[in-house]
């Protein structure tokens, strides 16, 4: 019984220790929508991030419109969709690998009402788990 207590407080510091990365889907000029810092700075339509496992990622939707979000490597999260405007998702990385994911608008620009340049933006994420 000692033993197991033990095992379950060292497993604790590093759950509470787990880093958390945020970005948000926001809506821009040139394509539509991209990736986004938690402060709303466009990082562009793919963006690759490297991270440790047990890394938590918040992704909130700020653009106006929805998302098809697929996971397309790496090995399978729980992964809602569509992913609507307001909504905030949460994946963990509890294995080591390399994910990627794909999302696509669920209506164009022009179907919303949405004024922009060029053709809308496909979003690619990779993520890098060590």
């Amino acid at each position: 019984l000692l033993a197991v207590a033990t095992a379950a407080l060292a497993v604790v510091p590093a759950a509470i220790a787990s880093p958390t990365v945020r970005l948000t889907i926001m809506h821009v000029l040139r394509g539509c929508h991209a990736w986004g810092t938690a402060d709303s700075q466009p990082l562009g339509p793919t963006r690759t991030l490297a991270v440790v496992h047990g890394t938590k990622l918040t992704i909130r939707v700020s653009c106006p419109m929805g998302f098809d979000m697929v996971q397309t490597a790496g090995p399978p999260l729980a992964l809602a969709s569509p992913w609507q405007t307001g909504t905030t998702h949460t994946l963990v990385f509890a294995k080591k690998g390399v994910y990627i994911f794909r999302g696509t608008n669920l209506v164009s620009s022009v179907d919303a009402g949405l004024q922009t340049l060029g053709p809308d933006n496909v979003l690619v994420l990779n993520v890098r788990v060590r």
